[in-house]
């Protein structure tokens, strides 16, 4: 679950399911080799979690709609990404669940604090470019618990000094296929690394889920309008267009609708 920088506008209608399995982004862009993002320095804390990490889990389960792992080495997300996880979701379904079994992510537990970008529904402001350093040194989490149990989650025992919304993006994962805000925890770790520029790390990510291309091709107009901005209320400014753009578009298909319906009905009737 994660919340973004609004809830009002209607679900978004022109969407369409990505089809096929030879997106570019399964697994990363270009050749998948073992290495890391250009920029990553040396100047990352040994450990961006304040107390003593747990024992890694040792799951051998892979997916079902990832790429073949025999044709090239894993790519390797060389900055952390970790996850509060409150057990609210169906495990057969929770995205959160499988990267934890396919070791791409850190569960922490409930006051451990975290240093890198944590989308949160507690956010001042949205993730951005700007927040790129950040995610280099620290890491990108997120909160995994269910949107209808938003309530009984301690946000006060979840904290950061980076807690971020997520701009208007739409929701791929089969339970909220279509609807905007509604990004489960892949998502909202993927549009994280898309927006600072870790595009491979995203795709990387998605390419575990068998719905994970649809993300990108329902989303990439306005990831790449996103990217273009360089702080966060610019790109709190292009959400805004974005949204007023799709108001629009939306009114002007109903108006168009409604002309259609009515002209069908000015016919003469036969039966007279």
């Amino acid at each position: 679950m994660v919340k973004g920088s609004g809830s009002t506008y209607r679900p978004h209608r022109g969407a369409k399911r990505g089809r096929g399995s030879s997106h570019q982004g399964r697994g990363g862009r270009g050749a998948r080799s073992r290495r890391s993002a250009q920029d990553i320095d040396d100047r990352k804390p040994d450990s961006v979690v304040d107390v003593e990490e747990s024992e890694e889990e040792e799951d051998g389960a892979t997916d079902s709609g990832s790429r073949d792992e025999d044709s090239a080495p894993e790519l390797i997300i060389d900055v952390p990404i970790a996850m509060w996880d409150f057990d609210h979701c169906d495990p057969r379904r929770c995205s959160g669940k499988r990267l934890a079994r396919l070791g791409l992510i850190k569960e922490l537990k409930i006051g451990q604090r975290f240093r890198g970008i944590v989308v949160s529904p507690r956010g001042t402001q949205v993730v951005s470019p700007a927040d790129r350093e950040i995610v280099v040194q620290n890491g990108v989490a997120v909160v995994e618990c269910s949107w209808a149990r938003l309530d009984d989650v301690p946000f006060g025992k979840i904290a950061s000094p980076h807690e971020r919304l997520l701009p208007y993006l739409v929701a791929a994962n089969p339970v909220n296929y279509g609807k905007p805000w509604r990004l489960n925890c892949v998502e909202a770790v993927a549009a994280a690394f898309y927006l600072t520029g870790f595009k491979e790390y995203a795709d990387h990510l998605l390419s575990k889920f068998g719905w994970g291309e649809a993300f990108w091709k329902i989303n990439q107009v306005y990831l790449e309008q996103y990217c273009q901005c360089g702080t966060a209320a610019e790109v709190m400014a292009m959400q805004d267009r974005i949204m007023q753009e799709l108001e629009r578009s939306y009114q002007q298909s109903r108006e168009e609708s409604a002309a259609g319906y009515g002209g069908d009905l000015l016919v003469e009737n036969p039966n007279r």
